[in-house]
């Protein structure tokens, strides 16, 4: 190495480099989660309309469908690992939707009876954005029907699911969507 080199790198001064998020209180990490929330459903919502630029609404909702298809197995076995759920119940899936990303930055209810859960979202934040903004609700119902389906499913397989409302159908007053989860024998 030359002189001119060596006291190049003399003059640097290590920063520290290890995660910020190590030194945050509960409360600073439960912002930082809400905000990296809201970022990947930003990026969500970037990625979709990109592609529906380039290729239109359908071609958008084909690959965003798809690409749900495979992250929310992904989330629910990483959920699964984190919450030590092998082959999950009903209250299972119950407490697992309440860890999905979303629920950080979304209002939902969730309501048991027998071997079902009924979960509305009441407050959904791209819905209720695009309320805001004077355009029609995202039809998001055949997304949601892979989403939904595969994320129970991934808790256990006998899980059945259906949906009683979702854009384009209309949404009701206590909420944008409404999915059931039933447990089979």
């Amino acid at each position: 190495m030359s002189d001119s080199r060596k006291n190049i790198d003399q003059d640097w001064i290590e920063l520290p480099s290890k995660s910020a998020m190590d030194e945050m209180s509960a409360s600073e990490l439960k912002t930082v989660l809400d905000d990296a929330s809201k970022l990947w459903l930003a990026h969500d919502g970037l990625w979709f309309q990109a592609v529906e630029k380039a290729h239109g609404i359908d071609a958008a909702i084909d690959a965003d469908r798809e690409a749900w298809r495979e992250f929310t197995k992904i989330e629910a076995k990483r959920i699964m690992n984190r919450l030590g759920i092998s082959e999950g119940g009903v209250d299972d899936l119950a407490l697992a939707l309440r860890h999905r990303l979303y629920a950080n930055i979304n209002t939902m209810k969730i309501e048991k009876m027998g071997h079902s859960i009924r979960m509305t979202m009441c407050d959904c934040r791209v819905q209720s954005a695009r309320k805001r903004k004077n355009l029609d609700f995202f039809p998001c119902k055949p997304v949601g029907i892979v989403e939904y389906t595969e994320f129970a499913k991934t808790i256990n397989s006998k899980f059945e699911t259906s949906c009683d409302f979702c854009p384009p159908d209309a949404v009701r007053p206590d909420g944008h969507c409404r999915w059931v989860f039933t447990l089979k024998d």
